[in-house]
């Protein structure tokens, strides 16, 4: 329907043929339902009248075949970009896509409005609006083909034209109504799709502005209306072919048609059964002649052929065949079922009901004992009462009748006294015996030689022969229709208005009737094609990955129903994962196709992938669908192969994984079956594979894991986590990680590495990824999964095994602490300067301090006093948090964190939730191929200890900026709150009042355990009186990867090693111990020094004090020069300098905004080496008292606002004085 017209519902339009015939819906073998139209199809006609709009409307459409052009293309680069192919090709595929947009919008201008009907002032100003756009597009796509330098950087350019293009394509002024195509069943509407009008609109224009499903057939999935599941489940897929356009251009339908279209007229004829004779007269309250549905009273003369068409033959018998498919149509195996019913008065005795056996809707049925074995069937069973159900031990369910129903709506399984039926449902299942070859051609032809068909009640379910219950028959009589002078498919659009209406209906004056029965009394129009092609097709399932979890246990057992057309097949069903390798072809032999087989290479019908997840109870889930489009070949010569693709599997309208499928269908010669590819070869007896060449070509592929340790792992089933394993699975192959005995003393994996050998594709765009899964390991053997990961790419741990990567002993401070003896280091202040020297630091403490070098770091001059003259170091302050410097990568270089979810949860909602996180690394790297070749050498060693450490952490806290004011004056009131593990340090009696921008200069020292308390949370709070504080956001560091790095970020190192005054050395370890340590890790020889100190040789280069000191005046904190040159030397390896980070404050309420930003770093040392050095004292400068007198000597022009007794304007004043933060210190005259 289109708007009002076409709908059924609505009296106030003409009655058109828009709806086709009902017909029954046949199994088709494997898992759904088709309707068998074979070669004769359905067509439905719809007039309607709209204003003629084509001109907005050609744009539209102009606009869309650009975009769907360059979207294609995009597709192709964006294509080629993951299968990393060399950049002649890349550049080939981008040239393409620039030369054919450039050429596109040369081409295919938008229509010009002058003479245009209906135009408006918005018309044409969107006209100039969409056409400068499109100019803008073709010379900034010019400029692009001769300017660009790396052809990937312009992928979001073009992908910003696509978006720009689809805007413009919008129309504001559509008027013309979507086209709603609905299914009925029945009265009933099920479900529905709607198309906009402007595809499928025709335009005299150009062939660019008419719809891009013009007169083309297209696959549409339907809804169901009213939706809760979002469109979890598509009910149904049609093809259909949509032609819409002016009646004006209704000649022109004709080279849209295919087929030959044939009208015709037809009723039914009535009959029922009296003492065993077939007769008109126990019809009751039927007609002898009667549409379809039995219930409107026509006769053969009544019909008359509407303008422009005669009669073509006389009436004759046409039973219709395919709306005669019996239920059992298309299995192999089937359930008869019937109810037996009884009823009762409240309280009284159970009796047979009136109608004691019915079906599943209630409607009369047949006794058990008459049903027969239909011919070619073969019993499997006796009848049985079904207890499967929500059914008594008796198999009885129970309800209460509510008239006006004979029938109750709802049933329940326990019997109450006011229940007065009760049913229970019988079933026999029976098997198809297997057909000699030949024979299924025959079955179809059978029936009544008059074409009558039998049903056992004036009701729906006909059948083709007779039975011993059958009460009423009917039978088909047709008239063909042609048009009378102008020939052609287009005279379909005269059939407006009824056919035959009954007189004497009318005089009754309730005509409205006669038009509300559906399909009532128009004539129904078919299109029958007489060429019908054969075609073979095959589906390859490669792989899937990242689908949703469906089971508690997080995973899912996934498998597929494919389906093409009118066939569908099953792949094999796959055990708990999420990432399941089918590796499997299915292959569909004859699949009947009418229609040229040009049209069908041009628009293939689609190839649909419903993934389900199999359960032993209930119902299998869906787990998404993916659609695929086949490769069609039309010459078996074509050698081209299919590729696999990874197409998205959408859920519920969102992307939920993705799956590597290809198809081909390839059009069958009739003379030979030869020409088809060899069938690939056999996994099982029915199971074939992926053959070579489609299948990705895969390496011996070394996978090397870390597994470091597991955190804050949230609780299972009320019970903590204690006792964990981590299971790695990657291609088909897993291992499982030893068992941590406690969690709670140690989070830490005993053994850290593991090690996997698997067949990995070489090409990136087909690689598996890697499943982690946590196992908790329970009394009485339950192992259930507790969490799970999936990395998606490996490209970023793929390495070369043979670079001993300056990095390649992987320990870190930690190892090296094993390995040298703990000496305490102490740093000695001796106390032996004279005391005119320690009155000269007092004093220069007044004029240097800290702020001092934070200052002269960030470049603020009159801060920061006599400073920089006296040469000492400064700080780097970083604009972003340490681990996002990109030096650093993330500092992560010892063993990212990934984060482990869960899938359903009890509620049985989907919970994504995190539920903790896993310390690990891996590396993937190819392994030779010939076994006589030694492998490479393995990744991880030299490993450091993973017991836990007891630490001693330093939080500086310098200041904050723009926070998020929680004051009603637009500020707020901020202190600090620290915890890390179970310690937690409030800050609250130091709240800065009324500041957005407030300096803490304030230190914190803790201790934590690592790795329990790695996560150090810094809150900022505002501080309120009377109601509870808010907090304005907060940071977390991960202390462990700080510790754990190579970047030495446990404490940064200053630019010179000073053993007094303000930069005094803070770290536990001198500059030669951090040196020698450096050298151990990096696998390096001792650096060795001479000429007292001043020469180092280290990692085969030379360096002396003077290169790095050459004209520096030597201060008198400075200490000995061997550390001096040792510092300088570590600063050249790219190690965490000492500084200040900026981390952003975010809020649980708002996650992705940020709330102010903390300047600040974090100093971690461990206890076993001894103590660190003094800590910078980082207290803000004080405030100087000043003392402020204001003098009030006069005042003029005050508004006097009182009057005297004698009538003088006058007023007693006085002046008030404050400061601004110092209220309560106000003075007045």
């Amino acid at each position: 329907s289109i708007g009002n017209y076409g709908n059924k519902l609505d009296t106030t339009c003409k009655p058109l043929a828009s709806t086709t015939q009902y017909s029954c819906a046949v199994f088709d073998g494997n898992h759904y339902y088709y309707l068998p139209w074979a070669n004769t199809k359905p067509v439905v006609v719809v007039t309607s009248f709209w204003e003629d709009i084509s001109h907005r409307l050609d744009s539209v459409n102009i606009i869309l075949f650009i975009n769907h052009r360059l979207q294609t293309n995009l597709e192709a680069f964006k294509t080629a970009m993951l299968a990393k192919v060399s950049d002649n090709q890349l550049s080939e595929v981008w040239l393409k896509l620039l030369n054919q947009l450039i050429e596109d919008l040369e081409s295919f201008p938008t229509p010009k409005l002058e003479g245009c009907s209906n135009l408006t002032s918005l018309d044409i100003q969107i006209k100039k609006l969409r056409d400068s756009a499109l100019t803008s597009i073709k010379e900034t796509a010019r400029r692009m083909r001769e300017e660009a330098r790396e052809i990937p950087d312009t992928l979001s350019d073009i992908e910003s034209w696509v978006e720009k293009l689809k805007q413009m394509a919008e129309e504001p002024q559509n008027s013309m109504p979507d086209v709603i195509i609905w299914m009925l069943r029945g009265e009933k509407r099920v479900a529905y799709a709607r198309i906009p009008a402007h595809q499928i609109l025709f335009s005299t224009f150009s062939e660019q502005a008419c719809g891009q499903h013009c007169g083309k057939t297209q696959t549409i999935y339907l809804q169901y209306p009213m939706d809760k599941n979002k469109g979890l489940k598509v009910p149904v897929q049609i093809r259909i072919n949509m032609w819409l356009g002016l009646s004006a251009h209704e000649k022109k339908f004709n080279s849209f048609s295919e087929g030959t279209f044939s009208v015709f007229a037809e009723l039914y004829e009535n009959q029922a059964k009296v003492f065993g004779k077939w007769g008109t007269t126990g019809l009751v309250g039927r007609y002898k002649f009667s549409d379809v549905t039995g219930k409107l009273k026509l006769k053969q003369e009544y019909f008359l052929p509407p303008r422009g068409w005669e009669w073509e033959a006389e009436w004759f018998i046409d039973p219709e065949k395919a709306l005669l498919a019996e239920a059992d149509a298309g299995h192999t195996e089937f359930m008869d079922e019937v109810f037996k019913n009884d009823t009762r008065f409240p309280g009284g005795e159970w009796k047979a009901a009136s109608e004691p056996y019915t079906d599943v809707n209630g409607e009369m049925s047949r006794n058990p004992a008459e049903f027969d074995c239909p011919p070619g069937w073969t019993w499997q069973d006796d009848w049985s009462v079904d207890v499967n159900r929500a059914v008594d031990d008796q198999g009885w369910e129970y309800g209460v009748t509510i008239p006006p129903d004979d029938k109750p709506r709802s049933w329940v399984p326990a019997e109450k006294v006011y229940h007065v039926h009760r049913r229970m449902r019988l079933i026999r299942p029976r098997k198809r015996a297997a057909l000699p070859g030949g024979a299924a051609l025959e079955r179809r032809d059978r029936g009544d030689p008059e074409g009558w068909e039998f049903s056992s009640l004036i009701g729906w379910k006909f059948h083709r022969n007779e039975r011993s219950s059958d009460t009423f028959r009917r039978r088909r009589w047709r008239r063909k229709m042609a048009p009378e002078n102008h020939l052609g498919a287009c005279a379909i659009f005269q059939l407006e208005g009824a056919l035959g209406v009954d007189t004497e209906e009318k005089e009754k004056g309730s005509k409205a009737d006669s038009t509300k029965v559906f399909g009532a009394n128009t004539p129904t129009v078919s299109c029958s094609f007489d060429k019908s092609s054969m075609y073979h097709l095959r589906v390859y399932v490669y792989q899937a990955r990242n689908l949703t979890s469906m089971d508690k246990d997080s995973f899912s057992d996934p498998y597929a129903h494919v389906s093409f057309l009118h066939v569908s097949k099953t792949t094999e069903k796959l055990k708990a994962t999420l990432n399941p390798t089918w590796d499997q072809t299915l292959i569909f032999n004859n699949i009947e196709i009418y229609g040229d087989p040009q049209v069908i290479a041009e628009r293939p019908p689609r190839v649909v992938l419903e993934f389900y997840d199999n359960d032993q109870v209930g119902k299998d889930e869906m787990l998404g669908r993916s659609v695929c489009t086949p490769l069609v070949k039309l010459k078996s010569g074509m050698d081209q192969l299919p590729k696999l693709l990874w197409h998205p599997v959408i859920q519920k309208g969102k992307k939920a994984g993705e799956a590597l499928v290809a198809a081909e269908l390839i059009l069958k010669e009739k003379s030979d079956q030869t020409d088809l590819p060899l069938l690939p070869s056999k996994r099982a007896e029915t199971l074939y594979m992926v053959p070579q060449g489609i299948r990705p070509v895969v390496q011996l592929t070394a996978v090397e894991i870390l597994v470091w340790g597991l955190r804050n792992m949230k609780p299972y089933q009320l019970a903590s986590v204690s006792s964990p394993s981590l299971v790695v699975e990657c291609g088909g192959q897993r291992v499982e990680s030893a068992v941590i005995k406690n969690m709670k003393k140690s989070p830490n994996f005993p053994s850290s590495v593991l090690f996997i050998k698997v067949l990995l594709p070489k090409d990136e765009m087909y690689t598996p990824p890697i499943v982690l899964k946590v196992i908790d390991h329970r009394p009485f053997g339950r192992k259930p999964v507790v969490g799970q990961c999936t990395i998606t790419s490996l490209e970023e741990f793929r390495c070369d095994p043979y670079v001993i990567v300056s990095e390649g002993a992987r320990a870190s401070k930690m190892s090296l602490m094993m390995a040298s003896p703990p000496k305490h280091v102490s740093i000695m202040m001796e106390e032996t300067r004279p005391l005119l020297e320690a009155q000269r630091v007092e004093k220069e403490k007044e004029t240097v301090d800290w702020w001092s070098k934070f200052y002269a770091s960030v470049g603020d001059q009159e801060k920061c006093g006599p400073y920089l003259q006296k040469g000492y170091d400064t700080l780097k302050v970083y604009e972003c948090e340490l681990e996002n410097v990109p030096e650093f990568k993330g500092l992560t270089d010892f063993c990212d964190t990934f984060k482990l979810q869960r899938g359903k949860n009890e509620n049985g909602d989907d919970d994504p939730s995190v539920v903790g996180e896993f310390k690990g690394a891996f590396r993937v790297y190819p392994l030779p191929d010939d076994p006589g070749v030694a492998a490479p050498p393995r990744q991880f060693r030299e490993l450091p200890e993973s017991g836990p450490q007891e630490c001693l952490v330093r939080v500086y806290v310098v200041r904050a900026i723009d926070l998020q004011p929680k004051d009603n004056n637009g500020k707020c009131d901020p202190y600090i709150k620290l915890s890390v593990g179970r310690n937690s340090i409030d800050d609250r009696d130091n709240y800065l009042p009324n500041t957005l921008d407030p300096v803490f200069g304030r230190m914190f020292e803790m201790t934590c355990f690592l790795p329990q308390d790695k996560d150090l949370k810094i809150s900022v709070f505002d501080y309120d009186l009377l109601t509870r504080d808010d907090k304005v956001g907060e940071t977390v560091i991960d202390l462990e990867n700080r510790f754990l790095s190579r970047y030495n970020s446990y404490c940064g190192l200053p630019q010179t090693y000073c053993i007094s005054g303000v930069n005094q050395w803070r770290d536990q370890l001198k500059p030669s111990q951090i040196l020698e340590n450096l050298a151990r890790l990096k696998g390096l020889s001792k650096p060795r020094t001479e000429d007292n100190g001043t020469s180092l040789t280290f990692n085969g280069k030379d360096y002396t004090l003077a290169q790095f000191e050459p004209n520096q005046e030597i201060h008198q904190h400075l200490g000995p020069p061997h550390e001096r040159l040792c510092l300088h030397v570590l600063r050249t390896h790219k190690l965490v300098p000492e500084h200040v980070e900026t981390r952003t404050l975010y809020s649980s309420f708002q996650p992705n905004l940020s709330q102010g930003k903390l300047q600040m770093w974090v100093d971690v040392f461990p206890k076993s080496i001894g103590l660190p050095g003094p800590p910078f004292d980082i207290t803000p400068r004080k405030a100087k008292k000043y003392l402020l007198r204001v003098v009030v000597w006069n005042t003029t022009e005050v508004t006097l606002d009182e009057t005297s007794i004698t009538g003088e304007q006058m007023s007693d004043i006085y002046v008030k004085g404050w400061m601004p933060g110092m209220e309560e210190d106000k003075q007045k005259t």
